[in-house]
Formats: structure tokens, C-alpha cells, sequence
């Protein structure tokens, strides 16, 4: 996704030769070099207005190639930390779809324009040029090996397994610096069928998150609708509370998540797939913008940072700050001096968001490392801030609506601290918040939970409020 924009936002002033290792598909299919696409991607509103305005008409091709807009949080089910999330007017919006859906319109767009080619099979050997300046790359293509291509600018879209720090090293560059928060996380994922007449209700997304404050293992669990009548469901959990690829041990896993709703759920839906795993989530940051990097060169997306994926920041990371990228260009030209290590600088702002929102987490569960990491002084005032926050957004839809804004990437975290939401967090409260999961009685009969002895009937074990009273906190059925 990085690289695709970035060759969206370069072409814009130049011929951009996209490398990739993988032969690219021409609709939704899976790659190999895109392991993690398996699992639930949702795309929030930040990143998807973003990419939108550098791909015009994007939002409205997944639509119509069969990705779901939800309403955030109308059609968003979610127990945070501090408890369940109203359901009230639309805030912010994420679209909901598979990777492979997700990635292929975007390819579609960005290879259709035509300054942008590919070089597809290939794989990058190392950075050609000195610490001084960057003239291109070394790749093995199908037909060559060590072949040069030389360049006015090498972006790193690579990702996780990028190796241009080794590289700028071994070329003469000074120390870049690393930083690193491991939590242990690990993911796992299976497609069911969804049951039939949710789709068209637009049964909503459906997420348990975990409590870092609580000293145990962080298990998650979430549902989210996508394209062809699909249910993706995603589990996570920390160490000493791993999933597998035990199918069996599939929905007990999601029951035993702080709230069992996913795996009340799941019971007697059809599973369409086996049971993915992936492992090395950790959040990584590589500080490029700080090193002395040398002309011709910057790196984007997961080269520069990877989070834990549960926080959905991935995508939208990239996005906004490829968006910071083309107005940098569109200012300076190309051509200015400097302009790689300009656009490093562009970037960092949404990075650095991303990074503490997600590593304020992952350090507080159980065997969690870290290196390279720093203290930052009021950083335990800012997440008692934080957290009196998130106990107001499960009462108050004006704080729920605040919380969304950063949350989503729309908005960075100083919109927290803002006078009319510092003033309504100082009087926050949880009191009168949803003691269970907030489906209506419609989404409860479709997704199974009113089946005799299942959960919120008589004998069942949780759910909504089993009466078919209201979910809605302003009376909405």
C-alpha cells in the first residue's frame, strides 16, 4: 500500500519504476509477499480520506467492488478497556473489505497511470551510490542478476523485513537509530460464513479488546463483515495467552476474551477457512528522520515503522503521511536539494502519533521488552488523561466522538486537549454505561444469540438485554 502511493504522489513529477518481488495480481488475490493481508485490515477515516485525495474516486471503487463503509460507532460494537463504546450518529467512518480487495483497486488505479511501471519478480540487492548521495538500486530480475538501475530518488516501501538501515551503514552512513516494544502479540484468523440476512442489515463490526492495566495476557477478539457474505475473525493475544492453529480451540479462544459476544457468536457458523497464524508483531521505528541520510533517498510504511496490528494504524499512517509528502513536493519540486531527507521530516509527525498511541499500550502486558526507548517526562499523567477519557466516551458521545478522532487518524492527539473536551473529561464518568453488548434484538436473532439455550436467553450465559429492550442510548431500536 505505501509503495502504490508513493507512486501515486511521485508521478506526479516523474517516471516511477514500482520493484516488487511478487508477480502482481490483476484483481483481490493473495500475495506472498503480503502474509498479513489474511488477517482483518479495517481502514480508518484518516487514512482513507487521505488516500482519496491522492486517488481520486478511490472510497467509491472499494464500494462498488464490494467493501463496506461502516459507520463509527453506529455500526461498530466495541469494548474498550474502559468498557463498551455507544452506539450514536456517525463520527468517523472505517471501510471494511479484505486486504486483497483493498490493495487491488488501489493497484488498479496506480498502475493505470501512465507514468508508473513495474518491475515485477525481482528483488533489490542493496542501494547503489555513497553516503553522500543514493543513484539507484541493484535488483535480480528474472532475466538478470545484479542488474543496476539507476535512479534521481529510491524510495524504501519494503516493509517489515526492509534492510536499508544494514544498507546506509554499510555505505558510510552514521548510526541510524532503532527503537522496539514487543509485546509478544500474536494473531490468528479464520473466515466464516456470515449468517444469512446480515449483510443486508449491516450487521455491525464486533471487537473485544484487552485491558493493558491488568496484569494478565491481552486476548482480543473481532468480527468484521467484508465482501461475498463474509465474516473475517481475527484473535489475538499476548504471551501466556496465544492463539493457534488448533481449529478447535478457535471460538473457545474468542469466549474466553474479557466479553465471550465473538465467540457466542461464531457458535454454529461455518467456517471457510483453515486457521491462519502470524507471528513478529512487534512495534519497530526506525528513526530515518534523524539520521544524516544521504540525497536521493527516504523511506515510507512499515520500512520506517511497524505497530501492533490490533490499533488498525498501519495503512493510514502511510497514507497521511504521503499526504504531507505531495504538498512538500508540490511546494519545492523534486529537484530541490535535500528533498528526500525533507520528505523523511514530512512523514514523521503521523508516525511519531502512531507510535506512542500504540506503545503506551504494548509495554504494560506481561514479559513485554523494549529497547531503544525513552522515558518521556508526564507520560503517566497523560495516560491517566487518557484513560478518564476513554471511561467518559462510554457515556458521553461527545467524548466518544473525540476519542474516534484520533483514534481514526483524522486528528492528532493534542485534540484531546482541547478545552471542550478537557472540560467534559475532568467530569467524566462510567456510571449508566452498557453492561453488556450493545446489539439490537434484529442483530441478536441474526447473528444466532436468541437460539434456545444460547446466550441471553434463560439459560444462555451473557449478551444484550435479553427483554429486546432498545440497545441505543437515545432509544433507537
Amino acid at each position: 500500500m505505501s509503495g502504490l502511493l508513493t507512486a501515486a504522489v511521485l508521478a506526479e513529477h516523474a517516471s516511477v519504476t514500482i520493484i516488487d518481488a511478487d508477480a502482481l495480481p490483476d484483481g483481490p488475490a493473495p500475495r506472498r509477499g503480503l502474509p498479513q493481508a489474511r488477517h482483518v485490515h479495517v481502514l480508518w477515516s484518516g487514512g482513507a480520506r487521505a488516500i482519496e485525495e491522492i486517488l481520486p474516486g478511490v472510497i467509491g471503487e472499494w464500494t462498488a467492488a464490494g467493501a463496506l463503509r461502516r459507520s463509527l460507532p453506529g455500526e461498530l460494537v466495541t469494548k474498550a478497556a474502559q468498557g463498551w463504546l455507544p452506539r450514536c450518529g456517525e463520527k468517523q467512518f472505517s471501510i471494511s473489505c479484505s486486504r486483497d480487495l483493498l490493495d487491488s483497486v488501489v493497484r488498479a488505479k496506480v498502475l493505470g497511470l501512465k507514468e508508473v511501471n513495474t518491475l515485477q519478480e525481482s528483488r533489490v540487492r542493496g542501494l547503489e551510490g555513497t553516503a553522500a548521495r543514493i543513484t539507484g538500486v541493484r535488483v535480480d530480475t528474472p532475466e538478470e542478476e545484479n542488474r543496476l538501475i539507476t535512479a534521481d530518488l529510491v524510495v524504501d516501501a519494503s516493509g517489515r523485513g526492509s534492510r536499508s538501515r544494514t544498507w546506509l551503514q554499510e555505505l558510510g552512513v552514521g548510526e541510524i537509530e532503532q527503537a522496539e516494544v514487543d509485546s509478544g502479540l500474536v494473531y490468528a484468523t479464520r473466515i466464516f460464513e456470515a449468517p444469512a440476512g446480515s449483510h443486508a442489515m449491516g450487521f455491525p463490526i464486533v471487537n473485544v479488546q484487552s485491558d493493558p492495566r491488568v496484569p494478565v495476557p491481552g486476548r482480543t477478539a473481532t468480527i468484521v463483515p467484508i465482501e461475498n457474505g463474509q465474516w473475517q475473525v481475527t484473535l489475538s493475544g499476548t504471551r501466556g495467552g496465544r492463539p493457534t492453529v488448533d481449529p478447535d480451540a478457535f471460538i473457545p479462544f474468542a469466549m474466553e476474551a474479557r466479553d465471550p459476544v465473538v465467540g457466542e457468536l461464531l457458535e454454529g457458523k461455518r467456517p471457510l477457512t483453515e486457521v491462519s497464524v502470524t507471528q513478529g508483531t512487534a512495534n519497530r521505528r526506525v528513526f530515518f528522520e534523524k539520521a544524516d541520510l544521504p540525497e536521493g533517498f527516504f523511506a515510507v510504511g512499515d520500512a520506517v515503522a511497524t505497530f501492533n496490528p490490533l490499533y488498525g494504524q498501519g495503512m493510514s499512517v502511510a497514507a497521511r503521511g504521503l499526504l504531507a509528502v505531495r504538498d512538500l513536493l508540490r511546494a519545492r519540486g523534486l529537484a530541490t536539494p535535500s528533498v528526500g531527507r525533507a520528505a523523511q521530516r514530512a512523514l514523521a509527525p503521523q508516525v511519531s502519533t502512531a507510535w506512542e498511541l500504540a506503545t503506551s499500550q504494548d509495554i504494560l502486558y506481561p514479559g513485554a521488552t523494549a529497547t531503544g526507548m525513552r522515558s518521556r517526562p508526564g507520560s503517566a499523567l497523560v495516560t491517566r488523561y487518557v484513560s478518564r477519557l476513554m471511561t467518559g466516551a462510554t457515556t458521553q458521545e461527545q467524548l466518544t466522538g473525540a476519542f474516534l478522532q484520533v483514534i481514526t487518524m483524522t486528528s492528532p492527539p493534542a485534540h484531546w486537549f482541547r478545552p471542550d473536551v478537557l472540560w467534559r473529561v475532568l467530569r467524566a464518568s462510567g456510571e449508566g454505561a452498557h453492561k453488556a453488548a450493545p446489539l439490537t434484538a434484529a442483530e441478536r436473532t441474526v447473528g444466532g444469540l436468541d437460539r434456545p439455550g444460547g446466550p441471553g436467553s434463560e439459560d444462555g450465559r451473557t449478551g444484550g438485554d435479553p427483554s429486546g429492550a432498545p440497545a441505543y442510548p437515545d432509544g433507537r431500536p
